[in-house]
């Protein structure tokens, strides 16, 4: 049984992992260069695909493991928390982030293990996530319908596919590693460029 489903997560054990995992998380990023903002952006400018990968294997591994988990029956996957799709709310903030991720070439995780190991920018970056934060509490009234337009209720993809869970892993797997061969290719083209 986890830490949510036994109501500890605000308890010293709860903060003390999270803690822990927020530390280790945050080693292993700046290990794999993601405490660089050059190296964040280069997935924009199709110089560097070493986000798509991380990203892409993390899902991945989750997908198969949480799968493999359930049917195993090691633990319920009806049990993890899911959000509720909320299709324009959920659209309009990707979109907002993913301007701010080309622009500040961090997202905030990324930014405070760059902030971690010194870079002015990254903490330029949070400042800006916070005050973006205060603004978007202070305009709540005015973007608060923006949550029930194109509400669903909890959706997953093998739900909304109608799909298996075992296909619709099968399939992610595939997308995955189409899009790393595509990136292969395109990190071959773009070392040796065409005259």
């Amino acid at each position: 049984m986890n830490l949510y489903q036994q109501g500890l997560l605000d308890t010293p054990l709860g903060f003390a992992l999270a803690l822990a995992i927020g530390l280790a998380f945050g080693f292993w990023l700046e290990r794999a260069g993601f405490g660089s903002s050059r190296k964040l952006a280069g997935i924009f400018y199709l110089r560097d695909f070493a986000v798509l990968q991380v990203m892409f294997s993390a899902l991945v591994t989750a997908a198969i493991g949480l799968w493999v988990l359930d049917a195993g029956g090691w633990i319920d996957a009806s049990s993890v928390y899911r959000m509720e799709t909320r299709l324009a709310a959920q659209i309009t903030g990707g979109l907002l982030f993913g301007a701010g991720f080309v622009t500040g070439g961090w997202c905030p995780g990324t930014a405070l293990v760059g902030a971690a190991s010194g870079k002015l920018d990254a903490l330029v970056f949070l400042g800006g996530a916070m005050g973006g934060s205060l603004v978007y509490a202070a305009l709540w009234p005015v973007v608060a319908p923006l949550q029930e337009l194109g509400a669903c209720g909890i959706v997953a993809l093998p739900e909304w596919l109608h799909l298996s869970t075992g296909v619709t892993v099968a399939l992610v797997l595939v997308l995955a590693l189409g899009a790393f061969a595509g990136a292969h290719k395109l990190s071959i083209r773009n070392a040796h460029p065409q005259s």
